[in-house]
């Protein structure tokens, strides 16, 4: 999920860039992009996926005097109901599968992104382990403040039928 309004701030770029290792000056040295095809300061590639922390209700955001999901194996400080695996139907569980970024123009910093998110496509493949696996794909798209569409954004979580049963322990 990413918040309705999301700023792109030149701050911002260059802690994501540090974040995650890159240090291409495109990402935070003004005088060297400029001399880039992309002319001046632009964010990396998955940067939009920082609109989550913007806002406030993101489910893996932790919230001060609440449980929350948390980010290990097991959750911290939610209990699940059993059979509850993987947010909506069946009793197995769920995992994020894939994530497509379409970038349209570049993200600058001064830009102030609106994102509508929307549902994309649903497609059933048969596991081996597991039942029935449901793909569900959702669209974010992020326009500029000049109402330009700027990235496209493509996720798709799959959902199992039953839990993958884990094989028997051996005894020493």
């Amino acid at each position: 999920m990413a918040a309705k309004t999301f700023p792109i701030e030149a701050g911002h770029i260059m802690m994501f860039a540090r974040s995650i290792g890159d240090p291409n000056p495109v990402y935070y040295d003004a005088e060297a992009a400029k001399k880039t095809e992309a002319g001046g300061v632009i964010a990396p590639p998955t940067f939009v996926q920082s609109s989550a922390q913007f806002d406030p209700d993101y489910f893996l955001r932790p919230k001060i005097g609440q449980p929350w999901f948390g980010s290990g194996k097991n959750p911290t400080g939610i209990t699940r109901a059993p059979g509850g695996g993987g947010g909506g139907g069946g009793g197995g569980g769920g995992l994020h599968a894939e994530q497509h970024y379409e970038y349209h123009r570049p993200l600058r910093a001064g830009d102030v992104l609106t994102a509508t998110t929307f549902p994309g496509k649903t497609w059933e493949k048969e596991g081996k382990r597991s039942g029935k696996l449901v793909f569900s794909e959702s669209v974010t798209e992020y326009r500029n403040q000049d109402g330009e569409l700027v990235v496209t954004a493509r996720g798709v979580g799959v959902r199992t039928e039953r839990p993958v049963e884990q094989p028997a322990k051996k005894e020493a």
